[in-house]
């Protein structure tokens, strides 16, 4: 018999996978562009300094350099390795799925993020120890270098939303997966806001200046350079919600609450506050103030994107092949993948799954909540909590419900069958539906197990219960 492509599974007990990976890459994507937009604006503020013979700007670019060496290529490189690491373990068939498709690419980003960390060491620390033209040339290939990374990984987060061509799954090809119908959208709203953060985080920087005309000078070019690229980057937000496809249209709809539009406008509309405010009255950037405001983009801004950009790909993880559970769909014939969907509907998961215990393999009254939790945790637990806490907890969604007969119509009509927005489609075989079922019913009435052992089911269970 044929086994499903799966590995063991990682659940973080009250958290869930899910939420580990996104505290992690939320603080890696703050980092990251922050490093990337400084580099573009080190560019830009190095070749006005040397044009117009000011050393203190340079003296600027080489504080705020030594500042991104800690915040970005030392916190910022920690954390894109926990990206690799957690995502791999909570993800092993999506990141496959990537790397198969876009090693190349991949290697291509890390040369230049080589290129980029010398770059920023050598833009550091050879202000005033190499003549002006060779200082300006590191610090524009740094810049590009920088970029550059930026590039190939938006290729690549926008074939996990959608391949670039329909052409893609018939023939493989990275150009033909790569560039997606948001890939250039994504990169310039991106391209914006980095410099936004870019002008956030310089606000620490700029708060332990000593000159005091100096910092007042420096704090109304942080000013201008948020505020420009703010209203920019709204305005190419509104482009990259028009790229999407129709699915995540949906999705949106259906799972984006109402509040998310009014308080994304109210974050953006607090960040320009904050630049207007700055450029007014340079004294503001105290270093605790500066360090809040940084806080505020992470928590407020980048954490309620990135979790709306990870639902909106929904029930997929990569490419519209993988699903979210890490079950393959559907066939691409290019890259000569088959769906595992088939051998599910066939055989089910308990017979399929290489790494599922011998114990749980069939289900029996004795052990069909604990069955269920296996079922829950493999086909589950990349989306939702399978306790009572962390990330959309399971139990939300039985409205209290402790009928194991409805759950089972329930999961046997939606799921597999695949009538859901959101959700992959799982192939249940009756057994199965009625572990899960169990277990389900039993996060709202942990009884219910033992009494489900004894036989205590359908009208009899109903009967006890009055």
């Amino acid at each position: 018999m044929e086994f499903l492509g799966l590995f063991p599974t990682w659940y973080e007990p009250g958290v869930g996978s899910g939420w580990v990976v996104g505290l992690i890459a939320t603080f890696h994507v703050l980092a990251s562009h922050t490093s990337v937009g400084a580099a573009i604006f080190f560019a830009f503020l190095a070749t006005y300094a040397y044009r117009t013979n000011r050393p203190e700007l340079l003296e600027f670019i080489k504080r705020y350099g030594a500042f991104l060496l800690v915040f970005a290529y030392v916190a910022g490189s920690i954390t894109g390795v926990g990206i690799w690491y957690s995502t791999t373990v909570a993800s092993p068939v999506g990141i496959s799925a990537l790397i198969h498709s876009f090693v190349w690419k991949w290697a291509t980003e890390w040369v230049f993020f080589v290129i980029e960390v010398v770059g920023v060491y050598l833009v550091v620390y050879l202000v005033g120890k190499v003549d002006p033209r060779t200082h300006l040339k590191i610090t524009w290939i740094f810049a590009l270098a920088s970029w550059a990374t930026m590039l190939i990984i938006i290729g690549i987060l926008s074939f996990m939303l959608w391949p670039g061509k329909e052409l893609w799954f018939e023939q493989g090809g990275y150009l033909n997966g790569f560039y997606g119908s948001n890939t250039f959208a994504q990169l310039a709203m991106r391209s914006a806001f980095m410099l936004t953060m870019t002008a956030v985080v310089g606000g620490i920087v700029v708060s332990r200046l000593k000159d005091s005309a100096l910092r007042k000078e420096i704090a109304r070019y942080l000013g201008w350079l948020g505020i420009v690229s703010t209203s920019i980057g709204t305005a190419l937000f509104i482009w990259y919600s028009n790229t999407l496809p129709e699915h995540a249209h949906l999705v949106m709809q259906a799972r984006i609450p109402d509040w998310f539009t009014t308080s994304l406008i109210a974050v953006l509309g607090g960040i320009l506050v904050y630049f207007i405010a700055t450029m007014l009255a340079p004294r503001l950037l105290h270093p605790v103030v500066a360090s809040i405001a940084a806080v505020c983009i992470l928590v407020f801004g980048l954490w309620p994107e990135e979790v709306a950009r990870e639902s909106i790909r929904k029930p997929w993880v990569a490419g519209q092949y993988v699903y979210s559970n890490q079950i393959i769909s559907r066939d691409v014939p290019g890259m000569g993948i088959h769906s595992e969907i088939p051998l599910l509907r066939e055989h089910g998961m308990l017979k399929t799954h290489v790494f599922l215990p011998e114990a749980l393999r069939e289900v029996r009254p004795d052990n069909a909540a604990e069955v269920g939790h296996a079922i829950a945790l493999v086909m589950c637990a990349n989306c939702h909590s399978v306790t009572d806490t962390g990330m959309r907890p399971l139990r939300n969604y039985l409205g209290g419900n402790t009928d194991v007969a409805r759950i089972k119509t329930y999961l046997q009509g939606a799921l597999s069958t695949g009538n859901t927005l959101y959700m992959p489609t799982i192939p249940l075989t009756d057994d199965e539906a009625e572990a899960l079922a169990v277990y389900m019913a039993s996060l709202n009435d942990p009884e219910l197990p033992t009494r489900y052992a004894q036989g205590k089911t359908g009208l009899a269970l109903i009967a006890e219960e009055k």
